[in-house]
C-alpha cells in the first residue's frame, strides 16, 4: 500500500508517502519512501517520485485516499536555472 507515515513535532506535521505492507503501523518499517508532504507552507508542498509510484502501482499496490489526491495533482514544474 502507498499512504502517509506523520513525521515532525507535536502540531506540525510533516508527512512521507510511503510503499508499506497495509497491515504494518502507521509509521512501521516501510518498504521504500516515495516522497514527502507538507501541508504547512502555503501552498501546500508535494515532492513524490512519480516513477516510483507508477512501478509500485504497477505491481499491485494501492495508494490510500490522500495519496491518490496528491498523486492526481499535476507536477510541479521544474525550477529552471537562467
Amino acid at each position: 500500500m502507498i499512504r502517509l507515515a506523520r513525521m515532525g513535532a507535536r502540531k506540525q506535521p510533516h508527512y512521507r508517502i510511503v510503499v508499506i505492507e497495509k497491515a504494518r503501523a502507521r509509521n512501521g518499517r516501510p518498504v521504500e519512501v516515495v516522497g514527502t508532504y507538507n501541508p504547512r507552507t502555503n501552498p501546500a508542498t508535494v515532492d513524490m517520485k512519480r516513477d516510483r509510484v507508477d512501478y509500485w502501482v504497477s505491481k499491485g499496490a494501492q495508494m490510500s485516499e490522500r495519496v491518490g489526491k496528491l498523486y492526481s495533482r499535476p507536477a510541479a514544474p521544474a525550477a529552471s536555472v537562467a
